[in-house]
Order: structure tokens, then sequence, then C-alpha cells
């Protein structure tokens, strides 16, 4: 059984969550960049190396052509969604767990954190969706050597004038079925560690920062080994022409199973994993620390 060390506040998991989101865009868009790039290449034609053999080899290309800026392309858009994003999404998995409780004081099975998990993922696609569009968008443009957009304003106001509110949204189905599921693992896991990791007779709140850098980052690996082969299906689907895939991403799984196998489902694996300890890591810390900031200032909200 999961222990609640106090009672649980929606609100204050939404200014908390806010706050790691942050810490996680600047820890983590680095590798989120080099995930992208390692999605999105052209399959290479007969004979012809891929544009980037590996995680290292698109790092250093990266970092060569481009400087850290190259590595840090793209962060407007997740830094600008990613605050009321981590907000709505640790808000979410503070409303499922408190929609749970008959009490404030009942414990929370692993089952019913999950499903709390999975409703925040709900929420999050709203902001996300639109977000990671043009995230992607602006990643891949470097690569091909096309400047198209000259930002994340520029990119979102090109892409509704193509095609209205539904070219800012494509990819809303996918980053469901990725963040929904995810997202259960992501917060199932967490509370699982804190108290697996909590000493016999403490509380999970006076966790040490170690021990919370330790439970974020390995809730973050959990996240996503589920995540990973529907978010590469995102990114093609994201980043393909207009009409490329008219049915969605039954179209793109086909084209990628058919031409490149079922490995290519977790490309960018080896980048995604780098990431997601560091990353995740840097957003519970945030989170917990925002957390006892905010009982601290506002014991009763």
């Amino acid at each position: 059984m999961a222990k609640q060390a106090q009672p649980i506040s929606p609100v204050k998991n939404f200014f908390a969550g806010g706050f790691g989101g942050v810490c996680l865009v600047f820890v983590g868009h680095p590798l989120d960049t080099i995930k992208v790039r390692l999605q999105t290449q052209p399959k290479p034609q007969p004979g012809q190396a891929p544009l980037y053999s590996g995680t290292f080899d698109c790092f250093r290309k990266t970092l060569v052509g481009e400087g850290v800026r190259g590595l840090y392309r793209g962060m407007a858009a997740p830094i600008i969604g990613v605050t009321p994003m981590f907000a709505v999404c640790f808000f979410g998995f503070g409303l499922g767990k408190r929609l749970q409780q008959r009490k404030p004081d009942d414990v929370l099975t692993y089952p019913q954190l999950f499903a709390a998990g999975m409703l925040s993922g709900v929420f999050t696609t709203v902001i996300m969706a639109p977000g990671e569009r043009i995230k992607c968008l602006l990643q891949i443009q470097a690569a091909t050597g096309e400047t198209k957009y000259s930002g994340s304003l520029d990119c979102a106001k090109e892409l509704y004038r193509e095609a209205g509110i539904r070219g800012v949204y494509k990819g809303t189905v996918l980053t469901l079925m990725r963040d929904v599921p995810a997202s259960g693992m992501y917060f199932m896991t967490y509370e699982w560690l804190k108290n697996i990791l909590t000493p016999e007779g403490k509380s999970v709140s006076d966790l040490s920062v170690p021990r919370i850098l330790f439970a974020g980052g390995l809730a973050g690996i959990f996240n996503w080994a589920v995540a990973i082969p529907p978010d590469v299906l995102k990114s093609r689907f994201q980043t393909a022409p207009a009409g490329k895939y008219p049915n969605g991403f039954r179209d793109v799984l086909r084209e990628l199973i058919r031409e490149e196998g079922v490995a290519s489902l977790y490309k960018g694996f080896t980048a995604v994993m780098i990431r997601a300890f560091p990353a995740n890591a840097a957003c519970f810390l945030g989170f917990e620390v925002a957390m006892k900031f905010l009982n601290w200032i506002a014991p009763g909200l």
C-alpha cells in the first residue's frame, strides 16, 4: 500500500508541478533534441550511410555544426508550455488521488495511483500536443538545411495558416496513446520507490535529496520504457508533410515496420534513457522543494 504523507492538495500540486517541469526542460532538452532527430532522420539510400549513426554521433554533429544553441533548439515551445503542462499534470495526479479517497487520510493502492497518473496524462495532452508538434518541427529543420520557421511563434502561426487548429494539434491521438499509460507508470513508480526508500519509522516527506533524485530518475526511465514506441510514431507523424499518412498512426506504424522493422519503434532509445534519469530526477526534486515551500507559506491551502 502507498502511504500518503499528508492531505492531498491539487492546487499545491499545480504550482509545484510547474516548477518541477521547468527544472526538467533545462536538464533534459539537449537529449530530447537528439532523440527527435534520430527518430525522424530519413532512411538512407542504398549504399549511403545514415545521417546519424547513433546518439553520440548525432550529439557530436549537432554540437560541431550548430554549437550548444543547437542542442537547445526549439526549447521556447516546451518552456512556454511546460510550466502549465506540468502544473496541469501534477494537478491531474493530485485530483485523481483525491477523487479515489473516501476520507482525506485514506491510503491509496498502487493500482489507484496508476489510475490517478493516467488521468494526469489526459489533462496534459491539450497543452502537450501543440507544443510537441512545434518542438519537433523546429528540432528537425536545422538538420534538413531548410529554415522554414524563425521560431516557435512563427511555427505556430504558419501551422494555423496552413491547416487551422487541426494543423496545430496534429498528433493529439498519438500524444494520448503515449502519455496516458506512461503517466500512470510514471507516478505509480515514483510513489512506490519513495515508499521503498523511506527508512522504517520515517515519513516520505522527509526523504533525503539523493533518494528523491534516485526515485525521480528511475520513475522517468519506467515512464519512457512505456512511452517510446508511441513517441516514435508521434514524432514521425507530427513532422510528416500534410497528407502523407491519411490513416494516421496506422499508416506510420505500417511504414516503419515494413521498411525498418520492429526495432524502429525504439529509435532514440539510448538518448531517451540517458535523458530520462537526470531530467526526471530534476523534475521531482523541483516538485518536492516547491511543495515544501508551499506547505510552509500556505499550510491550509
